[in-house]
């Protein structure tokens, strides 16, 4: 998932000036700013419960104790902070810690990008953590309450495996999570649903990688059927190549619908894009079209789009307060939707 950072490395220290900050980034300033700053935040899945803005992320913390890899070793985050807002604009609120690793039985380390869904007066939050034998997989904790605290069920979902878990709740009531992430997410470690510890990752010219996703059962704690792979395509019906880095599936899926269509986004991860594919229904294919934001400072992206009344809001994470790959602050800026049904790309900084 995470690799260490070397190319568009920000400089720029916490509290600097906006000045200060374009004078790091070629000129340019952010469109948005930071949420929360007194803590470190990433990988934002936002939703709107009971008319209020809630915000999922990872909390990011400064892991002097762990030496940083390309398997994300040093993206040591314990716990979860929700935080949570009135109004788009309005004040931000840290609602405190939710749930923390110590409190998870069958995890071992890396509480990484979580999300959350509500059903029947019970809040679900879904995280992947690894286990004790090291392997990535995902849980499910509840709460009556959308700030928690939340208990987690003593096992990870059962077939579960790899990051990034999103839930995409449609109108017939159906449920369905979606998940996946290569390099330190460990997705290349699992064919057929099988796990290989000797998994590679693809050779240039091989299909790349896809995301994975099953639907929930009605407990939204179980798999109600075998996980499958997401197609993506290009516009020729064609799977991309593992070369096809800026376009292809690395991490940070995310669903959403938008006139009866069907948007699945995500992250390209090396080439740090987040890109969009359209479907006609949760399972896809879904159809490439292009870029949702341009990348940001900082190696990562991960993002979640949200309605908020009658517009449409990115979530995303860069490192403007930190200048640190692993020490990210979540943003927010609207989405508009084209009228051809296209999502118009966002560049971070003007």
């Amino acid at each position: 998932m995470k690799r260490a950072y070397t190319t568009l490395f920000l400089t720029a220290l916490m509290g600097c000036s906006l000045t200060t900050f374009a004078q790091t980034n070629g000129g340019k300033n952010p469109i948005s700013q930071p949420l929360v700053s007194h803590i470190y935040t990433a990988d934002p899945s936002a939703h709107v419960f009971n008319g209020k803005i809630y915000i999922y992320p990872s909390h990011d913390i400064d892991a002097k104790d762990v030496k940083e890899d390309d398997e994300g070793g040093h993206f040591a985050m314990r716990d979860y902070h929700i935080l949570s807002m009135d109004k788009m604009g309005g004040k931000v609120k840290d609602n405190g810690i939710a749930l923390s690793l110590e409190n998870v039985p069958w995890a071992g380390r890396q509480l990484w990008a979580p999300d959350a869904a509500y059903k029947n007066g019970t809040y679900y939050l879904y995280f992947p953590a690894k286990d004790k034998q090291d392997v990535f997989r995902i849980g499910v904790a509840t709460s009556k309450s959308p700030t928690g605290p939340f208990k987690a069920e003593p096992e990870p979902i059962k077939g579960s495996y790899s990051i990034d878990p999103t839930v995409f709740q449609d109108t017939d009531g159906k449920a369905y999570l979606y998940f996946g992430g290569i390099w330190g997410g460990q997705l290349q470690r699992w064919d057929n649903n099988q796990y290989n510890p000797k998994g590679a990752l693809k050779q240039k010219n091989e299909v790349a990688y896809l995301p994975r996703m099953a639907r929930l059962s009605d407990d939204m704690k179980s798999f109600a059927e075998p996980v499958r792979e997401v197609q993506i395509l290009d516009e020729n019906g064609k799977p991309f190549l593992e070369k096809d880095n800026d376009k292809r599936f690395f991490e940070a899926a995310w669903l959403h619908q938008y006139n009866g269509k069907y948007y699945f986004s995500y992250s390209t991860g090396d080439s740090h894009n987040l890109c969009y594919a359209i479907g006609d229904n949760p399972y896809g294919p879904f159809t490439y079209k292009g870029l949702v934001l341009k990348p940001v400072l900082g190696w990562t992206n991960h993002h979640s789009i949200v309605q908020v009344d009658k517009k449409w809001y990115l979530f995303y994470h860069d490192v403007q307060l930190s200048g640190k790959t692993h020490l990210r602050n979540v943003k927010v800026t609207e989405l508009t939707h084209n009228p051809d049904g296209t999502i118009k790309t966002i560049d971070a900084y003007k």
